[in-house]
């Protein structure tokens, strides 16, 4: 079964949903490892969802929080599944909303790994030798200044980042 095919009546058939915790269980036994009541989402730790659970149904593994939202409200998503507190292994149902790919950037609350402050918006520039604030809204880049530290470009980019991102939890 494909995500396409997975249906909320075989998720709910195998499997349990708290909506409180965000965790899933099995109902019954679907291997020798998999017993009756275990847990059945599991933490990806490498690759490249590190943080997200993964939960396997019909020997097939699918991302946690769209089977929460397929399980709870029936469909799959038509969009992305963001994390409102930015959290991705917290799968309460309170926690997800239906995303498309600039609400879920907005709601972003840490630096890519190859950001050299480490700081969201602070960015070093090289010709001035100073941090420079950014963020981009609506797929343009809009300059917040130079900065002497990545802090304050980085507190420049947070103040802005409440205005001017409507996805933003921060």
């Amino acid at each position: 079964m494909d995500q396409n095919t997975l249906t909320a009546d075989r998720v709910r058939e195998l499997l349990n949903y708290c909506p409180e915790t965000g965790i899933f269980t099995r109902k019954i036994r679907t291997a020798q490892r998999h017993k009756a009541s275990s847990r059945a989402d599991f933490l990806v730790t490498s690759g490249s969802s590190p943080g997200y659970h993964r939960v396997s149904v019909d020997s097939k593994r699918y991302q946690a929080h769209r089977v929460a939202w397929l399980y709870v409200h029936g469909v799959w998503p038509a969009e992305q599944i963001d994390h409102i507190n930015g959290v991705r292994s917290d799968n309460r149902i309170a926690n997800l909303r239906v995303a498309d790919y600039t609400l879920n950037m907005e709601n972003q609350r840490s630096a890519y790994r190859n950001n050299r402050s480490g700081l969201l918006g602070a960015i070093w520039d090289q010709q001035s030798s100073k941090w420079r604030g950014q963020i981009v809204v609506e797929k343009k880049k809009i300059h917040l200044g130079s900065f002497s530290t990545a802090q304050d470009a980085h507190a420049a980019y947070l103040e802005a980042k409440r205005t001017l991102h409507k996805g933003c939890t921060i």
